[in-house]
């Protein structure tokens, strides 16, 4: 299991407090909405070059934890 704590942030500085990869602006949820969308963790990362597989793994084990909350 990916530990997310240290790759998702939130700083209400930054994109509203919204709930964010580690140094980017990028929410994790335009990364899940893309995911859920159907494209792929190489197309995601095509489009947000500044993100790597890890950052979109690192989501989905963040999402995962919701979840079970």
């Amino acid at each position: 299991m990916i530990d997310w704590h240290a790759h998702i942030v939130s700083d209400p500085a930054i994109a509203h407090g919204k709930v964010c990869i580690r140094g980017t602006r990028l929410p994790v949820s335009v990364v899940l909405d893309s995911l859920a969308a159907g494209l792929s963790a190489e197309e995601i990362i095509r489009s947000y070059p500044s993100l790597s597989l890890k950052d979109v793994r690192t989501s989905v084990a963040y999402a995962a934890e919701l979840a079970r909350a």
